[in-house]
C-alpha cells in the first residue's frame, strides 16, 4: 500500500515549507525513519524522515520551491505495488495553498522542474506522448508572447501579496530566488528604488547566472548586481528576523525596566559550581536557573497575549537568543525551573551547538515562555531587547564589569551587571515587571537563596 509523504507543519504559524534537497532519489529503497528530504521553514532547516518503508516515488516538489503545509510531495510505495505512471508536476514557488495542479497530468522529472521554474500550468501543455517531456515545455514556452512568459515568472506568495498591496508590476522586479523567483525582499528593494527614480530592467540569463554564483558565496551580506546603488541581498533566516522584529516593534506596546545588580556572589557561585560540575557552566546557565525560579513566584511574566486574552503558561521554558551566521534563533530550555545547573548547562551546550550547525530540531524551538538575550560576552554594558512574541517579556543582559558603587556610605569597586527587562504592556504592568526584576536582582546578589 502506498504512503503519502506530506509537507509537515513544524510551527503553529507555518504556511509553507521549502524543499532544500532530496536526500533520496526516486526509485530508491528507503527504511522507515530514514531521512529522505531536507526542508526549510521560516525558523529552521530540518531533515524529514520517511513515514514508512518502501520505494520512494512520484516526487512532486522540486528543490527550492515552497510547498503548502499538508500537501503531498512524494509517495512511498510498497515493494508489491505497481509503479506510478510518472512523476506528477511539483508545486511551483508561486502556488498558493489550495491551488495545486491536476494530479491526472504527469511529466518527466526534467519537465516538471521546468514547469515549476516558470510557474506554468501543466494542464495547458499538450504532450506529444503519454506524459509531458522537456521538449513539450520548450515548445510551449516558444509559443508564448514575451509578456506572457514574464507574467508567469515565479514569485513567492509573500512577494505577490506585497506587490498587489503596493500596486507593483512583478514583471519589472529582478528576482534573486531559485530560478530567478521574485522574493519578498526583491519587491521591497524594487519599491525603494522606484521611489528614487531608478528604472529596473528585465532580468537576463546572465543576470540570473551571476545571482546564482553570488547566492553560493559564504558571506553574510552579498552585493546585488542589478542596482545602480549599493544594496545587499539577505538570507531567508535574516529576512524572517527582520519581519518578526518589525512586527513585534509595531504591534507590541513595549516598556523597559533597568536594574544594576552586584554580581560578586554570582561569580563566586559560578566558580564553586564549576569545580563540582563536569559541564562548563556559564553566567547564562546561572541566569537561566535564577530567572526560572523568579518566574515561579511571578507567573505574569511567564504569560502570553493570545487573541485578546492573557494566556498563562503552566511550564517555565526559557528561550536563549542565539546568533547564527545568517540570522537569529531562540532555542528553548524546557522546564528550566526543575533542572539542576549541570542539566541546564548540558542542554544549553546541546541546543546552541545545534543552532550554530544548522541542525536544530522542531522541538528545540517550541513553547518558549520567556527569553534571555545575553551580550555580555561582547563587552556590551546594556541594551534594550525587542519582545519575542508570544512571550510577554525578554531580559537583556550586559557584561559583568568593575564599577564604582556606594557601599555602606563609601565608594567601592564592585563587579556589577546591568539587566534590562522589556515587557509587553498588554500582559505585564509596571508593577508586575518591577516586582519580578527586584526578585531576580535579589537572587543574583544572594544566589544561595536559590539552593536553600
Amino acid at each position: 500500500m502506498a504512503r503519502d509523504v506530506i509537507m509537515p507543519a513544524l510551527g503553529l504559524a507555518q504556511e509553507t515549507g521549502k524543499i532544500v534537497r532530496w536526500l533520496k532519489a526516486a526509485g530508491e529503497m528507503v527504511a522507515k525513519g530514514e531521512p529522505i528530504m531536507e526542508i526549510e521553514t521560516d525558523k529552521i532547516t530540518v531533515e524529514i524522515e520517511a513515514p514508512a518503508a518502501g520505494i520512494l516515488d512520484d516526487l512532486r516538489a522540486a528543490v527550492g520551491h515552497d510547498v503548502p503545509v499538508g500537501h503531498v510531495v512524494a509517495v512511498i510505495r510498497a515493494l508489491d505495488d505497481s509503479p506510478a505512471p510518472a512523476t506528477a508536476a511539483p508545486v511551483a514557488a508561486n502556488d498558493d495553498a489550495g491551488e495545486i495542479g491536476p494530479r491526472n497530468v504527469y511529466s518527466s522529472p526534467v519537465a516538471a522542474r521546468m514547469v515549476a521554474e516558470h510557474g506554468l500550468d501543466l494542464a495547458r501543455i499538450k504532450p506529444q506522448g503519454g506524459r509531458v517531456e522537456k521538449a513539450d515545455v520548450v515548445a510551449y514556452l516558444a509559443d508564448q508572447p514575451a509578456a506572457a512568459v514574464a507574467r508567469l515568472s515565479p514569485a513567492s506568495p509573500k512577494a505577490r501579496r506585497l506587490a498587489a498591496e503596493r500596486e507593483l508590476d512583478l514583471r519589472a522586479v529582478v528576482g534573486t530566488g531559485p530560478g530567478g523567483a521574485v522574493l519578498y525582499a526583491d519587491v521591497l528593494a524594487f519599491d525603494d528604488e522606484r521611489g528614487t527614480g531608478t528604472i529596473y530592467r528585465a532580468p537576463t540569463n546572465d543576470d540570473q547566472s551571476e545571482q546564482r554564483r553570488i547566492d553560493t558565496a559564504p558571506s553574510f551580506f552579498v552585493p546585488r548586481p542589478s542596482s545602480d546603488r549599493a544594496t545587499s541581498t539577505i538570507s531567508t533566516a535574516w529576512r524572517v528576523v527582520a519581519e518578526r522584529t518589525a512586527q513585534s516593534w509595531s504591534s507590541v506596546p513595549h516598556f523597559y525596566l533597568v536594574r544594576e545588580v552586584d554580581a560578586g556572589r554570582l561569580q563566586q557561585w559560578r566558580a564553586a559550581a564549576r569545580s563540582r560540575s563536569p559541564e562548563k557552566l556559564s553566567v547564562t546557565d546561572l541566569l537561566v536557573k535564577l530567572v526560572a525560579l523568579a518566574l515561579r513566584d511571578h507567573p505574569r511574566l511567564n504569560a502570553s497575549w493570545q487573541n485578546g486574552t492573557i494566556q498563562h503558561n503552566p511550564a517555565i521554558n526559557i528561550g536563549l537568543a542565539v546568533a547564527i551566521e545568517d540570522g537569529l534563533l531562540v532555542p528553548v530550555i524546557h522546564g528550566a525551573d526543575g533542572l539542576r545547573l549541570r542539566e541546564i548547562a548540558a542542554r544549553r551546550n546541546e541546543i546552541v551547538g545545534r543552532a550554530q550547525a544548522g541542525k536544530l530540531r522542531p522541538d528545540d524551538l517550541r513553547d518558549g515562555t520567556f527569553t534571555i538575550s545575553n551580550l555580555g560576552m561582547y563587552n556590551v554594558d546594556a541594551f534594550n531587547a525587542i519582545v519575542n512574541p508570544p512571550n510577554a517579556a525578554i531580559l537583556a543582559v550586559g557584561r559583568i564589569a568593575d564599577r564604582v558603587v556606594p557601599l555602606d556610605g563609601q565608594p567601592a569597586v564592585r563587579p556589577t551587571m546591568v539587566l534590562t527587562l522589556s515587557c509587553d504592556h498588554r500582559v505585564v504592568s509596571g508593577v508586575h515587571g518591577a516586582q519580578f526584576l527586584d526578585a531576580l536582582a535579589n537572587l543574583i546578589e544572594e544566589p544561595l537563596r536559590a539552593v536553600e
